[in-house]
């Protein structure tokens, strides 16, 4: 059989369907393209779970194989990607595969050369009137290399395989030069993830036209193990560096169309990364700002936000393995209830570690829930555990700023009164307990926690995974990193180092405990050395130590 002379319905939907094939089997090795010092890539995971979006889309509107026209197909393709966008990549992503949907949808019944490079056109048009700033040596230069070769093709009469074909190649040409446009990824040894994600687009549209196989998934971790701070841009990958701007914000905003202009204006003092998308009343907005508040804030003139969602783009780590071990770990579940009446108010705590949760239900914690920075537990598994437990009102700890969103969605989704102490981290979970009283109200104990939680130091050590600099200092990779609520506050060669130089900054005269909690990669002499500093250069302080399990993170401090 010879390669497809045009894209049908069919056709098209088996290439969005083996584009998040392809995406799944390669997002790890996209994600290690990540160029920020901490280990939180997560590039390759929000474009495949963007596609993933879009293929649920198309199986909700199919009503049989190919009973599903392709203008359609194209809608189901557009909506899918708008609502289903997640990060920077996603977003710019979705909008690729918005202009594609909308240009291969006006051809008609199918799509043929011609109508595949210009839908192609579009896509890169639409991507780069998303981006405020738009930044070459990202998935934006990908993009349009793709489509200036696929018109250039076209425009020579050739067929839809060879404009599949150059618009593959002019892709690939164009991924391999972003490190000759973004110093950031130069200097890392890196291509660019986005671009990176977007180049396996054709190879599934190739594998649809022609047969051809899919490329296997390289080894992890990719290429040189160091990277450098990111640059302002379209990726996830690309931003300012950690110590500039922190937060990532998105929401769905439904606002009239001639409303967002002014909108863009007001975003633009407020950050950067800044991705407005959409249309007909419905936009998918994400900008990177340390101004969480006002980024919300402006959407109020505009319209209705909704789905908001906040990343600590500095705390962002990959926890997927204590999760997947940690849910089939029996001393990791729920405590039996205690027999006797419930408490007034109970408590849910989000926890990565089995030694963090043992903690947490020995603090009086009545359900707690295997997630973190990564793997945010979504709200049905926030609802099932409110759902659980006994009493009639019940704290949330989510001990964790990207999770506190969708705590707060359950209290509209059940019949208890749900309250959220908005615990950044698990030393101020541990702290918010302290504060705990089982037979007050759920507000009583919602404002009292949550000033017992400010009111502790938290502190964490993480090995660096890429090179950087920071307002620390130079970071190479391997290099283990003190961080503070403010950033990265030390930089060193040992663990050792790096939590005795946190220590140094975090604790003074004023403190009277510091509570140590071991993680994946601590150590007895190094548990021991650290202690040693405190009792030797402060000598003020009491000194606990609990083990925790937790991932990425040796130790963890709660100074109080």
């Amino acid at each position: 059989m010879g390669a497809l002379d045009a894209l049908g319905p069919a056709e098209l939907r088996q290439a969005i369907t083996t584009y998040r094939d392809v995406l799944q089997a390669h997002q790890e090795a996209i994600n290690r393209l990540n160029v920020y010092p901490v280990p939180d890539g997560d590039t390759g995971t929000n474009m495949a779970l963007t596609v993933e979006s879009v293929v649920n889309e198309l199986a909700e509107a199919a009503t049989g194989d190919d009973q599903l026209d392709l203008d359609a197909t194209c809608r189901a393709v557009v909506h899918g990607s708008l609502m289903g966008a997640r990060g920077n990549s996603g977003v710019i992503l979705s909008q690729l595969l918005r202009g594609l949907a909308e240009g291969v949808g006006a051809a008609g019944d199918a799509a043929g050369p011609k109508d595949v490079a210009d839908a192609l056109t579009r896509a890169d048009e639409l991507a780069r009137a998303a981006v405020l700033r738009p930044v070459e040596g990202t998935i934006l230069t990908v993009a349009r290399g793709a489509a200036s070769a696929a018109a250039e093709a076209a425009e020579a009469g050739k067929s839809l395989l060879d404009v599949a074909e150059a618009a593959r190649a002019g892709a690939a040409e164009a991924l391999e030069r972003t490190p000759d446009l973004l110093a950031v990824l130069r200097q890392a040894g890196v291509v660019d993830a986005g671009g990176s994600g977007f180049l396996l687009f054709f190879d599934a549209l190739l594998s649809v036209i022609d047969g051809r196989p899919l490329p296997a998934p390289p080894s992890v971790p990719v290429g040189p193990v160091a990277s450098a701070p990111a640059p302002t841009g379209a990726g996830d990958d690309a931003g300012p560096s950690v110590a500039d701007l922190r937060y990532e914000v998105m929401y769905l905003l439904e606002a009239e169309d001639d409303t967002i202009p002014s909108f863009k204006e007001v975003w633009a003092g407020l950050g950067d990364s800044i991705v407005v998308v959409g249309g007909g009343g419905l936009w998918n907005c994400h900008i990177h700002t340390d101004d969480v508040g006002a980024a919300i804030e402006a959407s109020l003139d505009a319209g209705r936000p909704r789905n908001i969602r906040v990343t600590d783009l500095l705390e962002q780590v990959e926890e997927e393995r204590w999760v997947r071990e940690g849910a089939a770990r029996a001393d990791s579940g729920p405590p039996e209830e205690p027999l006797g009446p419930p408490p007034v108010t109970a408590v849910v705590a989000v926890a990565s570690g089995d030694g963090v949760g043992r903690i947490f239900r020995s603090l009086g914690v009545h359900r707690v829930i295997a997630g973190g920075q990564s793997m945010n537990p979504s709200t049905a598994e926030l609802l099932e555990a409110v759902e659980a437990v006994a009493s009639d009102e019940v704290i949330i700890l989510p001990n964790n700023k990207n999770i506190q969103a969708v705590a707060g969605a359950v209290d509209a989704l059940t019949s208890r009164t749900v309250r959220v102490v908005p615990t950044d981290t698990i030393a101020e979970g541990f702290a918010a307990l302290l504060a705990y009283d089982p037979e007050a109200h759920g507000d009583d104990n919602a404002a009292a926690m949550a000033a017992s939680a400010r009111r502790v130091v938290p502190g964490e050590v993480t090995q660096a995974v890429r090179a950087a600099e920071t307002e620390a200092g130079t970071v190479r990779a391997g290099d283990w990193l003190g961080l503070s609520r403010q950033g990265i506050a030390t930089v060193a060669p040992t663990v050792t180092e790096a939590a005795c130089a946190l220590l140094d900054v975090l604790v003074t005269d004023e403190h009277e405990l510091v509570t140590l909690i071991e993680g994946d990669g601590s150590s007895a002499a190094a548990t021991r050395r650290i202690t040693e500093w405190l009792h030797e250069y402060r000598p003020g302080v009491d000194i606990e130590v609990h083990h925790g399990g937790q991932p990425l993170y040796p130790y963890l401090f709660s100074i109080e």
